[in-house]
């Protein structure tokens, strides 16, 4: 029998005036994780970004760059998933909404304990990459 196809996702590491916006997940797997969700059918990724940024913490986002591409089977629980990250900014003020009970902002060292999925390593990564320009190598 062959494997399920994996699913495509996009996430939104929003960068505020303070800090990174997180979102702490309503349903598990359970912890803070960045905003971002599954693509819809006939929806682009960069459509996809924007309703899940805008669904979960209110923001309407400015989407910069992609950042990268992240596809390791055991990134999800739920399920094998390739997810495109992208760099973006907002103004505003975010509210947890849809599936986020919340939506905070944090710096890198104000990061919570418990981040789901790979998130912690995804957000270690952009750090390094905002300090040093270098984004993350081809084989993550």
């Amino acid at each position: 029998m062959r494997p399920e196809t994996p699913q495509i996702t996009v996430d939104s590491i929003i960068e505020m005036e303070d800090g990174i916006v997180l979102i702490e997940r309503r349903y598990p797997p359970l912890g803070w994780a960045i905003p971002g969700g599954f693509v819809d059918p006939g929806e682009s990724l960069l459509e996809a970004v924007k309703r899940e940024a805008l669904e979960e913490t209110n923001l309407k986002i400015d989407v910069i760059d992609l950042f990268h591409v992240y596809s390791k089977p055991w990134r999800d629980p739920r399920g094998d998933t390739i997810s495109a990250v992208y760099y973006c900014k907002a103004i505003g003020k975010p509210v947890g909404g849809d599936d986020a009970a919340k939506a905070v902002i944090f710096t890198e060292n104000t990061l919570p304990e418990l981040i789901a999925f790979d998130h912690r390593e995804i957000l270690q990564q952009f750090f390094h990459w905002k300090k040093t320009g270098k984004k993350p190598s081809i084989d993550l």
